[in-house]
């Protein structure tokens, strides 16, 4: 709808991750770099937190479009409420090996060879996990025995782990010791401050074919927009897909404080079914209303995806 009104070229604020979108926040810039530098270094763990929406998806999927086929084979796994065994058989699945009515003995063998054989060519393995604070202790630590494979000495498995903040605390658990001794560089994922929340903004339009015209912002609607987003991504992309139509629907070619207020208003209520009438009163107050919401398409995201990589389920 409000493509073509704006002329864009696609829609600016999507929520499924794509890497032509990636913004180069400080912390983001920061994170590629450690992830980068994992790569180089072809062994351990390299762990990314951050909170809910912060755009730990949307950084490995940047990452992934840099790297050469030819040189490293990658799996992401985005379905992590698994015990052990179920663990082993999705790492399985994600590489593309056969899982179902075999042992764990034959997997691990028949992973092993996997990993060898890519090694004999002079190929890496890398595995990504998502939402790594689902996993209980028991599968972080079949994770850690998957990194014993070796190869005079060079490790034939190297694990990006990515969670949320909550997972900075499972990595402390006693039992994680190990695991901790193998991560080589961390990193966590903040918030958009001021000057950036508005720079992603901008830089999504741009990626659609935006010239800075219209639709244009006042300074008081980028203000209000973290006021409402709190600079996480997701929750800017929601917001902003929100007002867009919200102007294409109002004919409007800028957006003021007021719209951005019209927009925060009408979400909130969408999300209580219609029955808050009142006025917005706050940052708060909408954060709290949409945590649900996003908690739904996270879920969903995931599932689609985890279709999508094994359409034999």
């Amino acid at each position: 709808m409000y493509i073509s009104y704006y002329g864009f070229t696609a829609k600016p604020f999507q929520l499924s991750p794509d890497p032509r979108f990636f913004f180069g926040s400080r912390a983001h810039s920061r994170a590629l770099a450690y992830l980068r530098y994992g790569l180089s270094q072809g062994e351990g763990f390299i762990v990314i937190t951050g909170g809910i929406g912060t755009g730990k998806t949307t950084l490995v999927k940047s990452l992934f479009g840099e790297l050469d086929s030819r040189q490293v084979i990658a799996a992401q796994l985005v379905t992590t409420q698994l015990e052990a065994d179920e663990m082993l058989r999705s790492v399985a699945a994600a590489f593309g090996l056969p899982y179902e009515d075999v042992g764990k003995a034959a997997l691990l063998r028949h992973f092993e060879d996997f990993l060898s054989g890519h090694a004999r060519q002079g190929r890496r393995v890398l595995l990504v996990v998502d939402e790594a604070q689902n996993l209980p202790v028991r599968s972080l630590e079949e994770l850690r025995m998957l990194s014993n494979f070796q190869i005079a000495e060079a490790p034939l498995l190297q694990s990006f782990l990515l969670g949320q903040e909550e997972f900075r605390h499972t990595l402390q658990d006693p039992g994680m010791e190990q695991l901790r001794q193998r991560v080589i560089a961390s990193c966590h994922l903040t918030p958009l401050s001021d000057a950036e929340t508005q720079e992603y903004i901008k830089h999504r339009l741009h990626v659609v074919g935006w010239q800075g015209e219209a639709p244009r912002f006042s300074e008081s609607a980028f203000a209000a927009i973290l006021q409402y987003t709190q600079g996480i991504p997701r929750r800017v992309n929601v917001f902003c897909d929100r007002l867009l139509l919200y102007g294409f629907l109002e004919e409007l070619q800028e957006f003021t404080e007021a719209d951005v207020e019209a927009v925060a208003q009408e979400l909130a209520q969408d999300e209580q079914g219609g029955s808050a009438r009142s006025r917005v009163g706050g940052a708060g107050r909408l954060l709290r209303v949409s945590q649900a919401m996003e908690q739904r398409l996270i879920e969903l995201e995931e599932t689609v995806e985890t279709l999508m990589q094994n359409p034999e389920w």
